[in-house]
């Protein structure tokens, strides 16, 4: 006899989804029980990096992730990473184990009451399943609803007496399904883009996320070149679609409505593809768009064509899309942009190293095709400016600012690409928010480079008390913490530089192992 049991380890092995992160209860044992030997479990000590996890394995792989957490306690731990996954299109595919049924309604202890409600609005679909017998179909429904642009966590609690029960006639359809997505723009769509950029005087590109995660960083080069035009990052932005040393690349948008006007002040045709229009963060009002200036939209979500504020949105498959522009564009004698001057290098006053020179030795010790997994918000601006990033899929931070990305995540993308160095570049305020991923590095010795800039405050948020004119809130301040130390406890070989040479010492012993190790580098605290 075939079970739920059975039966929902065939769909996920259908769909490729082997790896499950987890932090296992008592809800979750049944689910666990006779755990397949082509499967493995990555388990972590807090649900947070365990979401963490899977969130960065998801982009990283550009493929689903399974996530299995413990009743509503566990949810409530994992919401917080949740968040960074609703913006970053991460597909999770999130269980969480549920009391017997028969002793929900009695709210016994685990007991999850409404459980599909509790993590909305963070998913694009959350459910329970009525009875056991729809357990396997609502796990099929599940992954593809994660799958499908845009792509995103989905939720799917299950009572733990489900699993034994004897699955329904027909499930074997059910890992046999495939659900693909199509998503061209008409050929009137199309002629009408086309028509717009050609009479456009001076076209600027801006480019998303969701570019590199449909690995289309090549094609937005071949649009800009074609055109001529310069290439901007959209503002917050948590993936690299786009070479940061090539002659159009003009940095990343602030993230600010008056900023990025300023920014676009000279171009009459603004092109945003794979990018909400727009996440603003500091509060600075003006105009949306320059004077004169029209706005296109590219965009594989629907919500966030919906509810920009300006210009004109087609929603479909990036890739499809930027090819079938690149192809249908004519020749452009528009010459191509200049390229941006180099950084300076920065002195040392000695003391405290500066953010920028760890950079520098970062750019130039590390693999062509190195991973950057990013959560220290002070030095972004610096990070951009200074390492270069050539490959699709090298740079990854938190969508929605939530801390407690960095660590985590870095142990996701990893696993997700062993072939590829990953380096976490992670403040030392964020990092206690994901400090438990540390064991789950050593236990499974995925060799992630952990460099914690130490710079002993919440360096971005010093920043913004300062605009916001505060200069008396507490709290902002992190002393007395040793991560060599609490490396070590979790298992992690971990070092201090205090110094360039040090620092380049440490960093390329690191980079010629195959395991995790912490560097903690005390730094100057800088401004985004």
């Amino acid at each position: 006899m075939k079970t739920v049991h059975s039966a929902s380890y065939d769909i996920l092995r259908q769909h490729g989804l082997t790896t499950v992160f987890g932090n296992p209860g008592s809800n979750e044992l049944p689910f666990l029980k006779g755990f397949p030997e082509d499967f493995r479990y990555i388990l972590g000590l807090h649900e947070g990096a365990v979401v963490g996890m899977a969130d960065g394995f998801a982009l990283a792989s550009g493929q689903p992730a399974f996530v299995n957490l413990h009743a509503a306690a566990g949810t409530g731990n994992g919401m917080g990473a949740l968040t960074n996954a609703w913006y970053s299109h991460s597909p999770l595919v999130i269980t969480a184990g549920q009391q017997v049924r028969s002793m929900i309604g009695v709210e016994a202890m685990l007991a999850n009451v409404d459980a599909a409600q509790l993590p909305k609005p963070l998913v694009k679909w959350s459910h329970e399943p009525a009875c056991a017998e729809d357990v396997p179909r609502a796990l099929s429904q599940a992954i593809h609803m994660a799958n499908q642009a845009p792509k995103g966590p989905v939720y799917l609690s299950i009572p733990y007496d489900d699993w034994g029960r004897a699955a329904p006639a027909g499930v074997e359809h059910l890992a046999r399904r495939q659900v693909a997505t199509a998503g061209l723009p008409s050929a009137a769509q199309l002629r009408q883009l086309v028509q717009r950029l050609v009479a456009a005087r001076n076209p600027v590109l801006v480019l998303g996320p969701d570019v590199d995660g449909s690995q289309s960083n090549h094609l937005a080069v071949q649009l800009a070149e074609r055109l001529g035009m310069p290439a901007w990052v959209a503002p917050s932005a948590s993936r690299c679609p786009f070479p940061t040393r090539h002659p159009s690349f003009r940095g990343v948008l602030p993230a600010a409505i008056a900023g990025i006007s300023r920014c676009l002040a000279e171009h009459d045709l603004i092109l945003v593809v794979g990018a909400p229009v727009f996440r603003y963060h500091q509060f600075a009002p003006g105009d949306y768009l320059p004077e004169g200036c029209e706005l296109l939209h590219i965009t594989c979500d629907p919500g966030e064509a919906a509810r920009s504020p300006m210009g004109d949105a087609l929603v479909g498959d990036i890739a499809e899309t930027l090819q079938a522009l690149v192809w249908a564009l004519p020749e452009c004698d528009r010459p191509q942009p200049p390229a941006l001057p180099a950084p300076a290098a920065v002195e040392e006053a000695g003391g405290l190293l500066r953010p920028e020179t760890v950079f520098d030795v970062i750019n130039e010790l590390a693999p062509r095709d190195a991973i950057y997994v990013k959560e220290s918000t002070s030095t972004v601006g610096a990070f951009w400016q200074r390492v270069e990033m050539r490959e699709p899929g090298s740079y990854y931070f938190p969508a929605a600012g939530g801390l407690g990305f960095g660590l985590p995540a870095a142990v996701g993308v990893q696993l997700a690409r062993p072939e590829r160095r990953v380096i976490g570049i992670i403040g030392d305020g964020s990092a206690n928010y994901g400090i438990t991923a540390l064991w789950t590095a050593a236990q499974y010795q995925i060799p992630v480079v952990f460099i914690i800039l130490k710079n002993g405050t919440y360096g971005a948020l010093r920043w913004f008390a300062d605009v916001l004119q505060v200069s008396d809130a507490p709290g902002l301040d992190v002393p007395g913490l040793d991560f060599c130390a609490i490396g070590r406890g979790y298992g992690v070989h971990a070092v201090q530089a205090n110094t360039r040479e040090a620092f380049a010492e440490a960093f390329a012993a690191a980079l010629a192992g195959q395991r995790p190790v912490l560097i903690e580098v005390p730094t100057l605290t800088i401004e985004p």
